[in-house]
């Protein structure tokens, strides 16, 4: 359905060959083969046509939307104000392709959504499920770059303090496990541990483990094993009610020192 489906979604959309090209990055003699079904798009194409259509991967190459049932629905569906889409990604050590469900808003901008704690169960078995994600609250920030997917998870818990439970924690999308750096803040989302946030050590390429390490020292460092990941956010922002409380012993002691420095120069004048 590949191609039928470009022709259709590119007319709809008004663009010509070149500006379809423009708009996925690609030449615009690809467009013309693929529409002609002389050449198949890469995978990465694919979810580019599929989030400029605001369809999913998987209705782009099952369904014709030339049939005008199909194509009635679908411009139903995009012109709401929240669609989803799909980003596909590989797991290390596992050739499989898994699909990140989002959302969008009616300008095709992503959103981000907000898993709270009382939802952190029902995630892990609706975090690929559209219709779970579009119940889920939503919101923008400017500040972020744009060149990422982002989600925000409320955190519970000390084991990250001085970041307090009930913080929610704004994290990028990682697809590639292999690029974390040691001591990379990341919400982790595994099918033993739940949902948590830890600073992550990258074990994957001698021992297919991430060593999870929690910034408070009462609680220990743990591994995990890769085959029980299912998401890694790396922290980008947080968001809390709770304002840092001075370390008060640290201003008495830099009180002292200024008093100290005061007397010797008084004593150097003497």
């Amino acid at each position: 359905m590949i191609n039928t489906n470009l022709k259709f979604w590119r007319r709809e959309l008004a663009l010509t060959q070149a500006q379809m090209a423009e708009k996925l990055g690609i030449k615009r003699s690809l467009v013309g083969a693929y529409e002609e079904g002389r050449a198949e798009p890469k995978l990465a194409t694919l979810v580019n046509m599929a989030r400029l259509f605001g369809i999913t991967l998987d209705s782009l190459v099952t369904t014709d939307f030339s049939k005008k049932k199909n194509a009635k629905a679908a411009l139903q569906l995009q012109a709401q104000t929240v669609t989803s889409t799909d980003v596909v990604t590989t797991r290390p050590g596992n050739n499989n392709l898994r699909i990140l469900a989002l959302t969008v808003d009616k300008e095709q901008n992503e959103n981000i959504e907000l898993v709270p704690q009382k939802a952190a169960a029902g995630y892990l078995n609706g975090y690929a499920d559209p219709e779970y994600l579009e119940e889920l609250p939503k919101f923008r920030l400017p500040m972020l770059s744009t060149t990422g997917t982002y989600r925000a998870f409320e955190i519970a818990g000390d084991s990250m303090l001085p970041i307090a439970s009930g913080t929610v924690i704004v994290g990028r999308y990682i697809d590639d496990w292999m690029s974390i750096k040691d001591g990379t803040p990341c919400i982790v989302v595994s099918s033993k541990e739940g949902i948590v946030f830890k600073r992550v050590f990258n074990r994957l390429k001698d021992a297919a483990m991430l060593a999870l390490h929690s910034d408070n020292p009462v609680y220990s460092p743990y591994e995990i094993d890769v085959e029980d990941v299912v998401e890694i956010w790396e922290a980008k922002a947080y968001i809390s009610s709770t304002f840092p409380i001075a370390d008060l012993s640290l201003n008495r002691l830099a009180s002292i020192v200024l008093d100290l420095q005061q007397q010797v120069s008084t004593m150097k004048k003497v």
